[in-house]
């Protein structure tokens, strides 16, 4: 079954037990936004996520990008898959629930090499474009969790800013989605980096 991947909000909620508070899970070409306690989480491999709050207005959120730059060249997928998008996204919508551009703070996970050989470029720039991303808007990084050859499950608090991060080293359910994902974006042939990785065909 070919990945197929929606974008937007996020909305797959659930009950997160060791907070004792309500969560939702993000899939790529997704974000959310809280000004309540809650938990955001999600799983990485060579995606990246932001988490940025606003400490003072007590508003914070994530997203999932899985492709670096602002896809111009794609014009027919989900705009949230490319970093641009997605952290311009987060960001406005931050603002619209009362944080304010000049107080946020950013931590960043993700951009793995899940499966050797596959996505190391992808990974490696999607890392580098986030942080090329904060730095040119002023956006203060308190803590980062790139690159690598493992994957990342994520929970960020954005009442508090606090994360817990899990390395999953050979989670074979990780790299099957990894391959869904890099199959599906070689057949869309969305960038550059994908074509360039040599990874047609790839888990097949």
């Amino acid at each position: 079954m070919k990945f197929r991947e929606q974008e937007g909000l996020a909305n797959h909620f659930y009950f997160d037990r060791d907070d004792s508070l309500d969560a939702v899970k993000l899939l790529p070409s997704e974000y959310y936004v809280a000004s309540k306690p809650m938990v955001l989480s999600t799983v990485l491999g060579s995606c990246v996520s932001a988490c940025v709050r606003d400490s003072v207005a007590g508003v914070g959120g994530m997203n999932h990008y899985m492709l670096p730059g602002d896809g111009s060249h794609d014009t027919s997928g989900p705009k949230l898959r490319y970093g641009e998008h997605a952290m311009r996204t987060l960001i406005d919508e931050i603002c619209r629930l009362g944080g304010r551009r000049d107080r946020l703070e950013a931590k960043v996970f993700g951009g793995g090499m899940v499966i050797a050989g596959m996505a190391s470029r992808i990974g490696f720039a999607n890392a580098e474009f986030v942080m090329a991303w904060l730095d040119r808007e002023n956006i203060r990084v308190l803590a980062q969790d790139l690159n690598g050859s493992h994957a990342r499950r994520v929970h960020y608090l954005p009442g508090t800013g606090q994360v817990r991060v899990r390395r999953l080293n050979g989670s074979d359910t990780v790299c099957r989605r990894e391959k869904t994902l890099i199959n599906a974006l070689v057949e869309d042939a969305v960038h550059p980096l994908v074509a360039a990785a040599g990874m047609k065909g790839a888990g097949r």
